[in-house]
């Protein structure tokens, strides 16, 4: 797979206006990124912007707490589908999961899979909140309820994608699904690393410096 297309080009920050987001995908278009990662307030001016392209729009579901119920993190899923999103990042019930309410965890990842046919589905873990006994359990969960991908982190909590949470991850999905890392990736030799360490996605703000460090 070509280096660019690793990278979901993000734009999460609450205080992002429509022309970060009109940059955002300006500069995808010009490196020929994998997506441009944006909240849902802005899925169907992402979609605009990236008409005719094959640059996906990826949007933000329960984010970032993942602590809404799961029929507001489906009902967010479908209205950003249907205002243009191709990939959904819905953070996954974190407390239930330190609460071994593996059911509910489960549950709350299906309901928003069921509004999400033909559309990729990433299941964020925030895996610094957890422990590496959490991390296997909240990877399995996120498998068996048809995530596409387990995503590290929203990049909004105490610590981001480190190597071994990607390694431990990718051992763990054994090719049942795909590993984002996401969360402090801001340079080349860390996005290589993070490939190497199984990563298929990378989510980061810091795309086009990364692609201009690696010419």
């Amino acid at each position: 797979m070509k280096f660019e297309k690793y990278f979901d080009h993000t734009v999460l920050k609450p205080e992002a206006v429509a022309q970060d987001i009109c940059k955002a995908c300006e500069e995808a278009k010009q490196y020929g990124f994998a997506s441009v990662c944006v909240n849902g307030r802005y899925a169907a001016l992402a979609k605009e912007q990236l008409q005719g392209t094959d640059i996906a729009v990826c949007v933000t579901v329960g984010f970032p707490l993942g602590a809404c119920g799961s029929e507001v993190k489906a009902f967010e899923a479908q209205k950003a589908i249907e205002a243009g999103a191709d990939e959904i990042d819905m953070v996954i019930d974190i407390g239930a999961l330190k609460d071994k309410d593996y059911d509910r965890v489960k549950e709350d990842i299906q309901a928003v899979r069921s509004k999400c046919e033909g559309k990729v589905l990433k299941a964020i873990i925030e895996a610094c909140l957890l422990t590496d006994e959490e991390k296997i359990k909240a990877c399995e969960l996120a498998v068996e309820a048809g995530a596409d991908f387990v995503k590290t982190s929203t990049g909004f909590g105490e610590g981001g994608a480190t190597l071994r949470d990607v390694a431990l991850l990718y051992k763990t999905a054994d090719g049942r699904a795909k590993i984002k890392a996401a969360g402090g990736i801001r340079d080349y030799n860390t996005a290589e690393a993070m490939i190497d360490a199984g990563a298929e996605r990378l989510g980061t703000s810091a795309t086009v410096k990364i692609m201009q460090m690696r010419d």
